[in-house]
C-alpha cells in the first residue's frame, strides 16, 4: 500500500491491487497542493464533510475518472445533482465492504456546509473514515475537534496510521491533537489541515515532538510512504 500526502487534508491511497483512493480532493485554490485537479487519477473519492476546502474538486475529478464518491447522503445528493454517476452513500456508524477493502464512517465533531455563491448548502453531518485495506487500518479524522468518544476507536480497531488535523481555529490544535493521538493509540500519526491559510498556521514538528518516539511523522507535500 502507498500513501501520499497532497497538502491540507488531501491524502491518496493506492492499494496493492491498484485501487486509487482519494480523501477530500481540494486542489484548486489549495496553495500547498502538488497536483492540479485535471491530473488526478482516482477510483474512489472519500469525502469527510461538505466544506469547500474538503469537497474541493470532487465533481470534476469524479466525472473525469468515473470515480465513485463515498460520503454521507447529503453530499451524495449534491454530487448526483451535479452530474456524478457513481456514488455510494453511507451514514454514521455504518460500514461496507468495497472491492478494495472495508470502510466505516465514524463520528467527527465539526460542521458541514457548502458555500455556493451567496448560499450555504446543507451537506449533512461531518465524519471520519476507518479503512481496513491490505491488512492495515487507516483513520482519516476529517476536521474533527477532540471529543471523548474518540476512545471508542481504539476499542474496535488497531489503527496503523491516523491522519489528524492540527491547524486549530477550525479543528483541533496541537494540544488537543496530542490528546486525540493518545486516545486512539495509532502506531503512526500524521498531521494534516495546517498552514494552508494564515489562520491555521502551525509547526507540525512541534506536534510530532510531543508524541511518543517514532509515532509522529510530518509528511512533506508529495511524499509517499509504503506500508
Amino acid at each position: 500500500m502507498k500513501i501520499t500526502y497532497h497538502g491540507h487534508s488531501v491524502v491518496s491511497v493506492e492499494t496493492v491491487s491498484g485501487a486509487k483512493l482519494l480523501f477530500d480532493p481540494f486542489f484548486t485554490g489549495n496553495s500547498l497542493a502538488d497536483l492540479r485537479a485535471r491530473d488526478v487519477k482516482a477510483d474512489y473519492l472519500l469525502i469527510t464533510h461538505g466544506h469547500n476546502d474538503h469537497v474541493g474538486d470532487m465533481i470534476s475529478i469524479a466525472k473525469k475518472n468515473k470515480a465513485t464518491i463515498i460520503a454521507i447522503p447529503e453530499i451524495i445528493h449534491f454530487a448526483t445533482k451535479n452530474g456524478v454517476e457513481n456514488t455510494h452513500a453511507m451514514n454514521m456508524g455504518g460500514s461496507f465492504e468495497f472491492p478494495f477493502g472495508r470502510v466505516k464512517m465514524v463520528y467527527a465533531q465539526h460542521s458541514s456546509g457548502y458555500e455556493l455563491g451567496s448560499d450555504m448548502v446543507y451537506m449533512g453531518e461531518p465524519a471520519g473514515f476507518i479503512l481496513e485495506v491490505d491488512g492495515k487500518t487507516l483513520y482519516h479524522a476529517g476536521d474533527t475537534a477532540y471529543f471523548s468518544d474518540l476512545s471508542l476507536l481504539s476499542e474496535d480497531f488497531d489503527i496503523d496510521v491516523a491522519f489528524l488535523p492540527i491547524g486549530d481555529n477550525f479543528t483541533m490544535g496541537i494540544k488537543d491533537a496530542v490528546k486525540a493521538s493518545s486516545t486512539i493509540n495509532a502506531k503512526k500519526v500524521i498531521p494534516i489541515h495546517y498552514n494552508t491559510f494564515p489562520v491555521i498556521q502551525q509547526n507540525p514538528q512541534e506536534f510530532v515532538d510531543l508524541l511518543p518516539d517514532n509515532v509522529g511523522k510530518v509528511m512533506a507535500v508529495g511524499e509517499t510512504l509504503e506500508f
